[in-house]
Order: structure tokens, then C-alpha cells, then sequence
């Protein structure tokens, strides 16, 4: 089957390109492994936000970047990007107040803010978000950044991509690659596919297509592993938590999913072929840090889940891992080389949309198919077509419809499928309605349609990207959703 471009990775870069250049008119493969999201892209802190922390490693040009698409992209997906204010308090002997004062007042300002709040300075002797801490903690500052779903934000472009008309093909990994006279021709596990131009967005594979394709990196890759906890809730407020500790280092503590709480991320570096799993080591780190902070002492008895990603940064020298630049570099092959070949190295969730507007546009000068201009920035996600404010009428309307869905359910359904949840729900008018029970308000309506139409084929899929179920179903549910997805 020939296509106008091939994208080799379903992840947020792959997938946010395969959806910018389909909606160009161009014929777009996109193919992914596994499953999309499956890698780095589900295993994030969650968050949309322009990294105060890059300020000190004056990385001004990438936070004014992510800060720029912090906004647009809660505007083009309301139900899974949601504003979250953070606490930040001042720490005796750490960085300074007047030098976080100054770093927020930047933040605030270089980003094109407009509808968020702006920074405050909070006593946590008197602020809700003092209640869980320590004593000892007073001055703070109160500033804004923004949540998202990362797994379903990657859905959500491969199924626009695929709405303007792109092949999405998960658990289809490329195995062979060789440019012939006019294009590329891929083998893969579904058999041969070509393809006039190729964009290489592997995420932490991107040097080992690099050498699939017979192409020399540009850019040397710096591996470096993020792990998360996950906790019963610390706390009741709706406020997350941006922490210091003494190694010069920072984490966050961040309501999740109604009922926990995630602390991350730690920054390591990782050899490819390692196992990507919390270490122990790990996992105390963070229980201690929390520690640090919290008037009830975390321990790593108090886990209930982990979670580690590998990010594939940019390799700049740096001599610790967190200082290592967060920012990407494209790579587009020269004209006497053949078919366009464009390698996408490093990047971060907020800047993914740019990203890919990016390349495509650097794309667009070798492969006339993409005659489009640049669309993204403004059009909705599926289900995010309702306004900044529209989440909560949306899901009252939800409850009214739907009087037998508990509020939990009607929030998670709500934050996962905008308006496309009448897709599903389908007017039912009780449970029995939606088939099958599996627990925690996982219904065979809703597996179906994850199944049919998000591309999910395992439990894993679904209770661990498409939703977040697995935190609340136990092993005997979720072997009856195995049992039941492979009849």
C-alpha cells in the first residue's frame, strides 16, 4: 500500500504529527509497536506546564515555548487538560525567596499567560495546602500549571489523525527499511508498506531506526529514566505541591484520580535494554523526600502502584541527568541522500503539538502532498469540543441522563470522553444496559468501544492508558477483562 508518509512511532510526537499532516492532505502510515502510548508517553508526572525548574538551567526560549502551548492545548482538549494551582513553599537554606519570586515572575509573564491565574504568595499556617505539612513550613508561593491525561492525549491525536484519513496501526513494529527509487519501502510485521517520505519519532528508539534505515544520528541520545509512586491520598484539598530537597533536586505531589496521590519523578540514567520499573532505591527516595514535607511519614509500605518512563533527551553534556536539556532537535536528511527522511530528537509532552507543526512544516519543503497550512493550534481533540468552562456543565448533563452512574464514574467519564461519551452510553437507561460488569464502573459498552475504536486489544491497554482502572479492580476483575477481550 503506498502512502505519502510513513510515521514510525505511535507516541505523542508520532501520533501529534501523523494528525498535523494528515489534516495537510497528505496519505499518513502511522505505525507504533505496541500500543500507543505505551512508552514514555503514559509514563509522564501528567502535567502540562512550562517547567519552572528549566529557568535555572536558563532554558528561557523552552519555557517560553511550553508556556505558549500550555494554553492552546487546554483549549483544544478541555476534558483531559484541567488547570491545577501548586504549592510551592520556601524552604531554609535552599534557593532563596526572592530568586522563586523571580522565577515565578517570569513564569507568569514570558508564556503569553491569559487565562490562568497568577502567582500569589501564601502563609501555610493559614492556606488549606498547610494543613498535611509540617510545621515548619510558613512562607510559599501558590502558582499555576495545568494536569493532563497523557496516554489519552495520545489517543485522541492518532484518532483526529485518523479521522483526516491516516492508517494507525499499533503492535505493528517496522523490521526492515531501504529507500528505492521514489520513496521508502518498509517491512514490517503486517507486511510491506511505502511511503514517499519518513519521519523517524521512535521516542527512545529513535537511534536504533535511525540504524534500521541506514542513517547516521545527528545528535547523540541521553537515556534517562523518570519513576513514580503512587499513594492513598495525602490530602483532601485540590492543590498539588512543588517540593525542593537538599541535593538541589525537585518533585511533586499531585491529587490523582480522586483518591491518591502521584509523587515523582526521580531522574536516572538508564542503559538501554535495562528493565524500566522503579528501583527500590528509587522508590525510597521518594518516600523519603515526601517524608520531608509531610506530617505522616510515607514509607514504601504505602505504595500501591509504580510507574517508570524513559525519556530520550538530548545529549548536551550535562553532568547530572536533570539538567539535561528538555528541548528537541529535527533532523532532516539532505536532498542528495533520496526520500525525505526526518528524525525527531527529544521533546516533552507540553511541547508536542509545536513539535510536530514543526515538522511537518520542515517536511512539507520535500513532500508537496502537504499543501495544507498549519491547523492544530486551534482545532479541537475528539470530545474537547466545548469550552474552557464547559467540563462541569458536561458532566451535570452526563448525570442528569445518566441518574444510575455514580459521581465518580460520571467524572471519569466525563474527563476521558468529553462529549464523545454519548458514543457508548448510547442512552442506556440502567447498567444492565451496558453490558457486563467487570468493576469500578468498567462496563462491556464501554470495552467495546475502547476496543473498537481506540485501538485497545489487552487488559493492560485499557486499565492502564485508556483509563486508570487498574488502581481500583482486583486481580480476579482484571482476569475476567483478559478472559473476556480474548474470545
Amino acid at each position: 500500500m503506498q502512502f505519502d508518509l510513513a510515521v514510525i512511532g505511535g507516541g505523542v510526537n508520532g501520533a501529534g504529527i501523523a494528525r498535523d499532516a494528515a489534516g495537510r492532505g497528505a496519505k499518513v502510515l502511522l505505525l507504533e509497536a505496541g500500543d500507543l502510548a505505551q512508552g514514555t508517553s503514559s509514563a509522564s508526572t501528567k502535567l502540562v506546564h512550562g517547567g519552572l525548574r528549566y529557568l535555572e538551567h536558563f532554558e528561557f526560549a523552552l519555557v517560553r515555548e511550553a508556556l505558549t502551548e500550555r494554553e492552546a492545548l487546554w483549549g483544544i482538549a478541555p476534558h483531559i487538560i484541567h488547570p491545577l494551582r501548586f504549592v510551592l513553599p520556601h524552604v531554609r537554606g535552599l534557593r532563596p525567596r526572592w530568586l522563586l519570586r523571580l522565577g515565578l515572575f517570569l513564569y507568569d509573564h514570558i508564556g503569553g499567560r491569559k487565562h490562568l491565574p497568577a502567582t500569589r504568595s501564601i502563609d501555610l499556617h493559614r492556606h488549606p495546602a498547610g494543613a498535611p505539612l509540617k510545621a515548619e513550613f510558613g512562607p510559599a508561593f501558590e502558582y499555576s500549571d495545568g494536569w493532563v491525561d497523557d496516554a489519552r492525549l495520545v489517543v485522541l491525536n492518532a484518532l483526529d489523525a485518523a479521522a483526516n484519513g491516516a492508517e494507525v496501526r499499533p503492535h505493528t513494529p517496522l523490521t526492515a527499511a531501504r529507500r528505492v527509487e521514489g520513496g521508502w519501502e518498509l517491512q514490517t510485521s503486517a507486511g510491506k508498506f511505502s511511503a514517499s517520505a519518513l519521519i523517524n519519532a521512535a521516542g527512545p528508539a529513535v537511534l536504533m531506526v535511525d540504524g534500521l534505515v541506514g542513517e547516521t544520528p545527528e545528535y547523540g541520545m541521553r537515556l534517562v529514566r523518570g519513576s513514580h509512586i503512587v499513594v492513598r491520598k495525602l490530602f483532601d484539598h485540590p492543590y498539588a505541591y512543588f517540593f525542593q530537597l537538599a541535593d538541589g533536586r525537585i518533585f511533586f505531589a499531585i491529587p490523582y484520580e480522586r483518591d491518591f496521590t502521584l509523587i515523582g519523578t526521580t531522574d536516572r540514567d538508564h542503559t538501554a535494554g535495562e528493565p524500566i520499573v522503579a528501583s527500590e532505591e528509587e522508590i525510597a527516595y521518594l518516600c523519603e523526600g515526601a517524608s520531608n514535607y509531610f506530617k505522616t511519614a510515607i514509607t514504601p509500605a504505602d505504595v500501591v502502584w509504580t510507574y517508570s518512563g524513559v525519556r530520550p533527551l538530548v545529549d548536551d553534556g550535562s553532568g547530572k541527568p536533570e539538567a539535561a536539556t528538555r528541548g528537541y532537535r529535527l533532523d532532516l536528511s539532505d536532498k542528495d541522500a533520496g526520500a525525505p527522511l526526518l528524525s525527531v530528537y527529544g521533546g516533552k509532552i507540553t511541547t508536542y503539538r509545536h513539535l510536530a507543526e514543526e515538522a511537518v512544516d520542515l517536511m512539507a519543503g520535500r513532500l508537496l502532498a502537504l499543501s495544507g497550512k498549519p491547523w492544530t493550534r486551534s482545532k479541537p481533540l475528539p470530545g474537547g469540543d466545548f469550552p474552557l468552562d464547559g467540563l462541569e456543565p458536561l458532566k451535570a448533563a452526563l448525570a442528569a441522563r445518566y441518574p444510575f452512574l455514580d459521581a465518580g464514574t460520571v467524572d471519569r467519564i466525563g474527563r476521558a470522553y468529553g462529549t464523545r461519551a454519548e458514543r457508548w452510553l448510547n442512552g442506556a437507561e440502567g447498567w444492565q444496559a451496558l453490558g457486563k460488569s467487570f468493576g469500578a464502573g468498567l462496563t462491556a459498552a464501554e470495552v467495546d468501544f475502547l476496543r473498537n475504536e481506540e485501538w485497545a486489544a489487552s487488559a493492560e491497554d485499557i486499565l492502564w492508558r485508556r483509563t486508570k482502572l487498574g488502581l481500583r479492580m482486583s486481580a480476579a476483575e482484571q482476569k475476567e477483562l483478559a478472559d473476556y477481550l480474548s474470545r
